[in-house]
């Protein structure tokens, strides 16, 4: 028997630990790490280090969406990230096994298995890609329990004050809770092994646990925690959130993803909240009427909104502090599985009064993200749900592209996403909606990420039900293909319509004779500009609604090189010369990038160029 239920032995050396944990399990060991923020670092480094060291040791890490620092694809992406890596990431110590597998040097005698990709980190690893498992994020348990998981290392919190559940899961009881339930009922042995860490917000209720949960404890490691900062929202996001915001009815049931999309669908639910004429002024901007179309919510929230969603995100936070998220359920406002956020998201937490943290219900993934087991309260609690997720790609019939690429290779995973859309169908009132932008720039060309057909499919068209673009929402749920196509069209943009019309109508999906209807023949960034600039000007669409880490110069830096990464070579010459006629403008953001001086013809061509892109971002 692995676990003894005594006692844990503690340890200031993680070293130390990694010795006791192969005196205990024998040289076979299965470690199951965390998804995100909750992985025991130092832990996990020094058993990859013993395995290392001793190829007799056979090591199997399973895990998923493994944090680093943003990597730097350009020169000018290399000199804009380095000092933002020093400052936020300087003190997270990074994972051996992750600069193993970039670096294509994994031996043979360790595995490292994925079921989740952080967005892009492993597109260009034969080794990721080989040893990925795709995994709806309610299967994970059950693969980590086929591979005879035998140690659990986890990040935890610590609070003697709480005694007798003086410790926290914290950011991730998802799959540990069942875990150690399944070791509590006998189907399983493992050692837990925990690292304590003094930034990890303590959080109450299913996630706190007694001490005698664990085998092996390691004190005195703290680090920084990742803590990546929020990314910019732009007005084609707010056009979209603003949008999905009008699906979400008083007294429901919220999830929503993270990144600048989900920010955007918070921050325009703060708006309808506390400006609810700006908001209903927006919405008709965007030819919706709130006044005479049933089918949009505009009005404030008195009920409030319950929260369902895997991940705790910033912005449900944001949406407590306005009155939104207040509905609650056994006391609950939300529940959720894991979080991830910002420095002050993690601060917030930390530092929330005992009365008011314990409404936030970190528990195990599967109560989240599945109906059974408690199904009749469940049902009762996730009224007039909403679940937003976020799509790369969708096809005109309906099919979803989120996860993976048409060649095979995985960009992120499945997660959760099937999980909520598949709830959708089963509760009687609600809904899931798929938020996506309709275009992205790729080779420094624009494409659209509605298709005809794509060779990669993560939700299939029988589940289709909304679809929100910045250019509108098609509802496409129970409808025949024919509607579906005319309805993803109206929500496409433009300069992509013909073709994709031209399309259905070859393969006889739609009318020889359908035109598109003149309201949906504007779609370009230039309407939703205009529709919506005066109110960015106005501070109602911030491009950081919930606080940066960035500085003002690198806020002002952000449009620029965005401006420079999408721009064709005929663009890239017009920054150019825009650049030299600029003269010594904007000398601070220069500076910034050590180019206010520059040292040579590249440094002055480099200069030239963001000082051109600097003023078409402005």
């Amino acid at each position: 028997m692995i676990h003894s239920g005594a006692e844990p032995a503690r340890f200031l050396d993680a070293a130390r630990l990694a010795d006791a944990i192969v005196e205990k399990v024998g040289k076979t060991i299965v470690l199951a790490l965390p998804l995100g923020l909750g992985k025991a670092n130092h832990i996990a480094n020094a058993l990859y280090a013993k395995a290392v060291a001793d190829p007799s040791i056979n090591l199997t890490i399973f895990t998923a969406l493994t944090l680093e620092a943003p990597r730097a694809k350009s020169e000018l992406e290399r000199r804009f990230l380095g000092p933002i890596a020093q400052r936020l990431f300087a003190g997270y110590p990074p994972l051996a096994y992750a600069a193993a597998i970039h670096n294509n040097l994994v031996p043979p005698n360790i595995t490292i298995n994925e079921f989740f990709f952080e967005a892009g980190q492993w597109l260009g690893s034969p080794y990721a890609q080989q040893h990925y498992i795709s995994a709806n994020y309610t299967h994970a348990l059950r693969y980590v329990l086929d591979r005879g998981v035998n140690v659990v290392a986890q990040l935890v919190a610590h609070r003697a004050d709480e005694a007798p559940q003086a410790y926290s899961l914290s950011c991730n009881p998802d799959l540990t809770l069942d875990l150690l339930a399944a070791r509590r009922d006998g189907s399983v042995d493992f050692l837990f092994a925990a690292q304590t860490n003094s930034e990890l917000p303590f959080m109450p209720g299913d996630a706190a646990i007694g001490e005698n949960e664990f085998d092996l404890i390691l004190d005195g490691a703290d680090f920084a925690l990742f803590a990546a900062p929020l990314e910019p929202v732009a007005l084609g996001d707010y056009a979209v959130g603003l949008r999905a915001a009008s699906i979400v009815p008083d007294g429901g049931t919220l999830q929503i993803g993270i990144g600048s999309l989900g920010d955007a669908v918070a921050q325009a639910l703060v708006l309808r909240q506390r400006d609810n004429d700006a908001f209903r002024t927006l919405l008709s901007r965007l030819g919706h009427d709130p006044d005479r179309d049933a089918t949009v919510h505009a009005e404030k929230f008195d009920a409030g909104l319950y929260g369902c969603s895997e991940l705790f995100v910033e912005g449900m936070l944001d949406l407590f502090r306005a009155g939104i998220l207040k509905r609650e359920v056994e006391g609950i406002v939300l529940h959720a599985g894991f979080f991830l956020g910002s420095r002050s998201f993690y601060r917030s937490l930390r530092e929330m009064p005992r009365d008011v943290v314990k409404k936030f219900g970190m528990t195990a993934i599967g109560y989240v993200n599945e109906l059974y087991h408690d199904e009749n309260n469940k049902r009762r609690a996730r009224k007039n749900a909403r679940f937003l997720n976020d799509a790369m790609m969708a096809t005109v019939l309906g099919d979803v592209i989120s996860d993976g690429l048409d060649d095979g290779r995985i960009v992120s995973g499945v997660g959760g996403q099937y999980n909520f859309i598949a709830q959708s169908f089963a509760l009687a009132d609600a809904r899931s909606a798929i938020v996506l932008r309709a275009t992205r720039n790729a080779r420094r060309r624009d494409c659209s990420n509605i298709l005809w057909r794509y060779g990669h499919t993560t939700i299939p068209r029988h589940l289709r039900d909304m679809m929100i673009t910045e250019y509108g929402i098609a509802d496409i749920r129970g409808r025949s293909d024919r509607d579906v196509i005319a309805a993803m069209l109206a929500i496409t943009d433009s300069r992509f319509q013909g073709e994709l019309l031209r399309q259905a109508k070859d393969a006889g999906k739609i009318e020889r004779e359908f035109e598109l209807p003149k309201s949906a023949r504007d779609n370009t960034p230039v309407a939703i500009a205009q529709a919506l600039k005066p109110a960015a000007d106005a501070g109602l669409l911030p491009a950081f609604p919930f606080g940066t880490d960035f500085t003002a110069i690198e806020q002002r830096l952000i449009p620029a090189l965005q401006v420079l990464k999408s721009a064709s070579r005929l663009q890239l010459a017009a920054l150019l010369v825009r650049g030299l006629g600029a003269g010594a403008a904007d000398a601070d953001c220069l500076d910034r990038l050590g180019l206010a001086r520059p040292k040579s013809v590249t440094e002055w061509f480099y200069a030239a160029l963001v000082r051109g892109a600097l003023q078409a971002a402005s």
